[in-house]
């Protein structure tokens, strides 16, 4: 198993509606064969400036690799991710 984990921060402001618009489009990267346990979570911790989390699961190396290059994960990180995030880190554990 794979465990794909993002924090990330967005460039718009809490409790916008473009920043809703674009938390409902991560979450339909669920909808993506191979993707388990999709998770879009608030960041607490003062210990970095992180505001959101993202975490996924994937059962094989396979089936990440397919994930990453899957047409609508694609498109969102074109028209989304890329304009919309502002910092984020990227973190894959395997278990």
């Amino acid at each position: 198993m794979i465990r794909h984990i993002v924090p990330f921060r967005l460039k718009h402001a809490k409790g916008s509606p473009e920043e809703a618009d674009f938390l409902k489009a991560l979450a339909k990267l669920a909808d993506i064969p191979g993707v388990l346990n999709l998770q879009v979570m608030p960041q607490i911790s003062r210990k970095n400036d992180f505001t959101y989390g993202v975490s996924m699961e994937f059962a094989s190396n396979e089936t990440y690799q397919a994930y990453n290059e899957h047409p609508d994960h694609v498109a969102f990180v074109q028209g989304k991710w890329v304009p919309e995030v502002v910092a984020f880190m990227e973190i894959d554990f395997v278990y």
